[in-house]
């Protein structure tokens, strides 16, 4: 795909700023090593996010007998995101400040049979009223919403192409969201969410080659190969989770049988508990959350069919992942999302026992099987990210001092913005712990 000059100066100024937020305060001529631009273009894009409001000189260094150099950083106050993690048993809103620090948080509960899109909407705009509210002038200038919902979805149209879970075909979520959002809107899905997000402040970051296995309701892997997001021709990679696994195994929403999702995707997990102990009283019939942590709580007790539950999902789980190390050949495989969480250290142990068994000698030594260490909810942070993107691209519609030229995506007062590709850059430092202001 082409790529025009604006592109790659998005793609710069996002670099750029993703740098400063990484490692601030920084000097223009650490970030020109950091990004492999040049100093006069850090200069440049720099002058840029200067003039946006988004970057602040905090001070000078010594050098090495030149003169001080000037330290920049992000300046927390110069615009807030909203990310927006719609799954099939919530929806959950964190409102951040452009240093990716949370400044507010709302969740809302989708009940069963609760799915049809002017539902879901309704939730998302209950959800980002409340953190708004909650933030107040923290939230004074929104760039933009990033909003992430499971199934494939259409980045340029906006549209919800398929959910299988909930039977979605084609629904234009974008448009309906801009009826109840005064905001730019930015539409993808988990998957993509959660990989920006590792690649980000996680286990992925400054790592070649990842893999971020969403383990909610619905099951995929978010592929990061050689150090940025990998969408595919459609913006439809990942979708591991309706690979066969079984042949003629469980039926899936998708249509097909034995897919991944159905072994170890939330309502597989319940039925294999229900297999393993019909009567067993960690099961919460109609409740994916409660039957969750329930088991959680039997496993790390030893309760025997918790024990066996558990192993036996990771034994399908580690299947699978084998198959992903084989053909990938990754630096790191994550275990991310709710039930990842939820199930901790028993379901990693076993997993990375399982993918022993199956997958071959050489990948495997060079792939590490982890956790995902993101604090927070990692689709919320990476949602934000493609609202922050959005904002920049928005800026090259525009002189930075003068007025907008350009379509927006909804009406906005704030720097209008259009959906783009994320093409975040990996960073070798140490994953950044605890970003988290206090909730207003």
């Amino acid at each position: 795909m082409k790529r025009t000059s604006r592109d790659i100066r998005t793609a710069n100024r996002y670099e750029v700023l993703r740098q400063i937020i990484a490692k601030s305060p920084v000097s223009r001529q650490e970030l020109a090593t950091a990004t492999g631009l040049s100093l006069a273009t850090v200069a440049t894009l720099v002058g840029e996010l200067l003039d946006l409001g988004m970057l602040t000189e905090v001070g000078f260094e010594d050098s090495a007998g030149g003169r001080p150099r000037g330290l920049l950083a992000v300046d927390a106050s110069g615009g807030a995101l909203i990310g927006v993690d719609i799954a099939e048993t919530y929806v959950r809103v964190e409102l951040f400040d452009l240093a990716l620090n949370v400044l507010a948080r709302a969740a809302e509960d989708m009940r069963p049979g609760e799915s049809r899109p002017e539902q879901v909407v309704e939730r998302v705009a209950s959800a980002v009223e409340a953190v708004v509210a909650r933030a107040g002038g923290g939230a004074a200038r929104v760039l933009g919403v990033g909003v992430s919902v499971p199934g494939q979805v259409d980045r340029d149209t906006g549209i919800a192409e398929y959910a299988p879970n909930w039977d979605w075909h084609d629904v234009p979520l974008l448009d309906l969201l801009a009826e109840r959002l005064p905001h730019p809107i930015h539409l993808d899905n988990p998957l993509r969410a959660c990989t920006v997000a590792e690649l980000w402040f996680g286990a992925a970051r400054g790592r070649g080659d990842a893999v971020v296995v969403n383990l909610g309701t619905g099951v995929g892997a978010g592929l990061a190969l050689g150090g940025g997001l990998h969408r595919g021709v459609s913006n439809s990679a990942g979708e591991w989770g309706h690979t066969t696994l079984v042949l003629n195994g469980r039926p899936c929403h998708c249509g097909n049988h034995g897919c991944v999702e159905t072994y170890v995707g939330a309502p597989g997990i319940m039925l294999n508990l229900r297999e393993s102990g019909p009567d067993s009283p960690l099961l919460r019939p109609g409740d994916q959350t409660a039957t969750i942590e329930a088991l959680a709580r039997g496993a790390a007790a030893g309760d025997p069919v918790a024990v066996e539950v558990v192993r036996d999902t990771a034994r399908y789980l580690g299947a699978g992942i084998a198959a992903l190390v084989n053909l990938l050949n990754p630096e790191v495989v994550v275990l991310s999302s709710w039930v990842a969480a939820a199930l901790g250290e028993p379901l990693l142990r076993d997993v990375r026992d399982a993918v022993a068994r199956h997958a071959l000698q050489r990948p495997l030594a060079a792939t590490e099987i982890v956790l995902s260490p993101v604090p927070g909810d990692p689709v919320c942070l990476g949602a934000a990210t493609f609202a922050l993107e959005g904002a920049l691209d928005a800026a090259g519609l525009r002189p930075v001092n003068g007025a907008t030229a350009g379509r927006r995506s909804v009406p906005a007062e704030p720097l209008p913005a259009e959906p783009v590709t994320v093409r975040p850059v990996t960073v070798g430092s140490t994953p950044v712990e605890g970003r988290t202001a206090p909730l207003s």
